[in-house]
């Protein structure tokens, strides 16, 4: 029967949810349009031309009074260097407006003071403070308490009520065998760098993010097509294999951000807690870095239960633990947070969805990979459109999508900084079928909230082999 089942996650971190509340409705935070960006390509042209004509004044001026020229002269072709010196100062002061996106305050300075307000107010605050904290762990005060409860209460109500989920509720400490089977033993990694003197570790495709990002925001005689370079490797960077990422911090002479040290080779480091179960010690275990595992175990009892008919679909909300490299980010890049996942069990053979016409007609930002690997921007693309034409792969996974737009923009996400990103070729495993991310555009820029994917049967059938041999 494993042959004929085909899962779909749908997966959200709760933490991610509630720190959207960073984006707010600000005007700091404009979309990334492909208006806007035109405006940004245009202004570093007219930026490098008005650069090239005040050097080419300057050496005017130069010549005429190397000549002995008559003052007279001298003093129009300054009177004209000044004048371009001004225009060419006003370029930078509209590129600077676009780039801060607000004519003034940054993005870095507006973050702070929400923060600093959301620590104040006590919404939340770093663990163990009075310990000087630990980088990645955060309590919710009585707010944010309030808020996060909120969140679950209408996502249980969104998905597992309004779609007759099963709901389960499994332990965080996890077996090694359960995960080994998984393949999050093997392959739950990131790509790593270490400062070759002090040590001090980094994950790799972060620094390069932020090297990017920092020049596109602050270098304003960048050409237009050296930024069009970095953009484009913002957009491919998930897709980068390790001896890319590393060719790539070599190339931009990237390195270790507070002693400015050299970088390693990117190597992978598994991010699972790892501990033994009782006393003896001999059952190793992790803390689980997701709630999936313990919906696939119990299949067959959910299946059971459900009457031995398909499709169903089982949910979780819980704790998930992952041994980040370099936390940051506040709430979005944490060691441990709330998932509430969906999985989705459906034959392969017939991916229809009874109540997909209820969606196909939404309308709303999708980034198909096509889009990302010629350097487009996200657009507006009609669901039923993108299924039709082979954009997603099936009816099943874009209800999905359609019910999470459906939640998140109810959620209180603004429209216009929500899209749907589709996964590049190296980001999906072999055995997924489509995947797809619902992703916000904050203070940090697009980061990704939810996961839906079509992942075939891999892990029922990763977990039957295990349990046979």
């Amino acid at each position: 029967m494993l042959q004929r089942l085909c899962v779909l996650r749908v997966s959200g971190s709760i933490s991610s949810a509630a720190a959207s509340f960073h984006r707010t409705q600000h005007s700091l935070f404009s979309s990334a349009s492909s208006a806007m960006a035109a405006t940004e390509e245009s202004l570093r042209k007219a930026l490098a031309e008005k650069q090239s004509a005040v050097e080419a004044q300057g050496n005017a001026v130069r010549a005429l009074k190397a000549a002995a020229a008559p003052k007279s002269d001298i003093d129009a072709a300054l009177q004209s260097l000044n004048a371009l010196k001004l225009e060419k100062t006003d370029v930078e002061r509209h590129l600077q407006s676009i780039l801060s996106a607000d004519g003034g305050l940054s993005r870095e300075a507006f973050r702070q003071a929400a923060v600093n307000t959301l620590e104040r107010r006590l919404f939340y605050i770093p663990s163990f403070k009075i310990y000087r904290g630990v980088a990645g762990l955060f309590d919710y005060g009585p707010p944010g308490c309030a808020i996060k409860s909120n969140v679950l209460a209408f996502w249980r109500q969104h998905f597992v009520l309004e779609e007759n989920m099963l709901e389960v509720d499994c332990p965080s400490v996890t077996p090694e065998v359960v995960l080994k089977a998984s393949g999050h033993v093997d392959k739950f990694t990131d790509l790593m760098v270490k400062d070759e003197k002090t040590g001090t570790c980094y994950r790799a495709d972060h620094l390069l993010k932020d090297f990017c990002n920092d020049k596109l925001q602050k270098d304003l005689t960048m050409s237009s097509e050296k930024a069009a370079e970095l953009k484009h490797v913002l957009a491919t960077l998930d897709d980068l294999s390790a001896e890319a990422l590393g060719a790539k911090i070599k190339e931009y002479g990237i390195t270790a951000p507070e002693t400015k040290n050299p970088l390693s080779d990117p190597y992978p480091f598994n991010l699972m807690f790892q501990t033994s179960i009782g006393p003896s010690g001999l059952i190793p275990g992790y803390m689980r870095p997701e709630t999936a595992q313990g919906i696939f175990v119990n299949f067959k009892d959910l299946y059971y239960y459900n009457g031995n008919k398909l499709p169903f679909a089982a949910a979780q909300i819980g704790q998930a633990f992952r041994n980040e490299i370099s936390p940051r980010q506040g709430l979005l890049r944490v060691r441990e947070f709330t998932l509430a996942e969906i999985e989705h069990f459906v034959d392969p053979e017939d991916k229809s969805h009874p109540k997909y016409k209820e969606v196909a007609e939404l309308e709303f930002l999708m980034f198909p990979r096509e889009e990302q690997m010629s350097g487009q921007s996200a657009k507006r693309i009609r669901l039923g459109e993108a299924v039709s034409k082979g954009i997603v792969n099936n009816e099943t996974l874009g209800y999905f999508i359609g019910r999470v737009y459906l939640f998140l923009t109810r959620l209180g996400i603004d429209k216009d900084r929500l899209r749907f990103r589709q996964h590049l070729a190296n980001e999906m495993a072999h055995y997924a079928a489509d995947c797809w991310d619902a992703e916000i555009e904050c203070s940090y820029g697009w980061i990704e909230c939810v996961g839906i994917a079509d992942r075939s049967a891999y892990d029922l059938r990763a977990h039957s082999v295990m349990t046979i041999n």
